[in-house]
């Protein structure tokens, strides 16, 4: 009898694994099926690569287009790209790494880090302003444009700056702090911009009523790496999100202290409300599911990296090309994530 009931019971989970892991398969053909529509009837057409993937496995992938628009190289999956403001939330870890091992204070002026600057907000401005923009720098030579703390002001000057705190409490160069981290996370193909490093990087593009005018010189320097440097493809990317929001990068309190926020700002991507911002990360909880992230535009380049933490569900969109028309800025990527808010994938009925 005990022998029946065990082999009931066996048959009973072996039916119910196999309806779960049907009716998954089911809602990640329905996403895939949306997704290449949506590619397909994309205006302007799409030129890039797009990764959704859901606990570690891929859900959909799509290279479309050319990573160099007059040699016809055709896009691949690994194909690398300028990551630009996606940058900023490497360097808010490697910033907070460094707050782990007690080197720094994230409230202290950044004089106290930057002893170089004579500039007298350097006293008063903090590490944790820099880290959410709320610093009121616009240029060094300059004075602030509102007291710290008291407003938000979006810019890449702040990131710069934390790239050569990093360098000064590490005593190591931006570039090797930043690929050492790379390396301990397996993200083979992400590393600081150089242009010895160039072999599998796509071309940027900005394009101009229709005509694509080939980008020459990148705008990523050395004292720019910590806003804009960095150089990556969207599987590795879909590896960051999976080792930041899942606690092996971080401690789960210093984390936390990323993705806390005390000022909002308003971004296309994120919804026309003000939403939060963190260290280098917007947070949207005012919404169902709540989703975290950041973009980055320059160069000729597009990205869009966005993490539903309730699914563990990950939406990267990377593009090798820029519109003049600030109205077609990252127009797939919000177009895949309404996609996503709407799905059983993200948002279960």
């Amino acid at each position: 009898m005990n022998s029946i009931f065990r082999l009931s019971a066996l048959v009973t989970v072996l039916f119910l694994f196999s309806n779960c892991n049907s009716f998954a398969q089911k809602k990640a053909a329905n996403i895939s099926a949306q997704a290449d529509s949506t590619v397909a009837a994309a205006s302007p057409k799409f030129n890039g690569t797009i990764l959704i993937s859901q606990k570690g496995k891929t859900i959909y992938s799509k290279a479309l287009g050319f990573a160099d628009l007059e040699k016809k190289t055709p896009l691949k999956m690994e194909t690398q790209f300028e990551i630009m403001s996606n940058s900023k939330q490497m360097a808010a870890v490697l910033i907070l790494r460094e707050y782990e091992k007690g080197k720094i204070d994230l409230q202290s002026p950044i004089k106290k880090y930057l002893p170089y600057l004579t500039q007298t907000w350097a006293d008063s401005v903090t590490v944790h302003q820099l880290l959410n923009h709320t610093h009121g720098i616009t240029d060094l030579q300059k004075p602030l444009l509102f007291k710290p703390g008291s407003d938000f002001k979006y810019g890449n000057l702040s990131f710069n700056l934390l790239g050569k705190i990093v360098e000064y409490t590490s005593k190591k160069s931006y570039q090797e702090m930043a690929d050492a981290l790379f390396k301990e996370l397996k993200m083979k193909n992400t590393f600081c911009y150089s242009k010895e490093k160039t072999k599998n990087l796509a071309t940027g593009y900005y394009i101009d009523k229709e005509v694509a005018k080939k980008i020459e010189q990148s705008q990523i320097n050395q004292d720019s790496y910590g806003a804009d440097g960095v150089v990556s493809t969207v599987n590795d990317l879909a590896l960051w999100n999976s080792n930041l929001h899942k606690g092996k990068i971080l401690k789960p309190e210093t984390y936390q202290l990323m993705i806390d926020y005390n000022i909002k700002a308003q971004h296309n991507v994120f919804g026309k409300e003000k939403t939060g911002y963190g260290y280098g990360i917007r947070i949207v909880d005012n919404v169902t599911p709540k989703y975290i992230g950041h973009t980055g535009i320059g160069d000729g380049f597009s990205s869009v990296n966005l993490y539903f933490p309730d699914s563990d569900v990950s939406l990267i969109v990377l593009e090798n090309q820029m519109y003049a028309n600030p109205d077609f800025f990252y127009s797939m990527g919000i177009k895949i994530k309404n996609l996503l808010l709407k799905s059983d994938i993200v948002n279960p009925k």
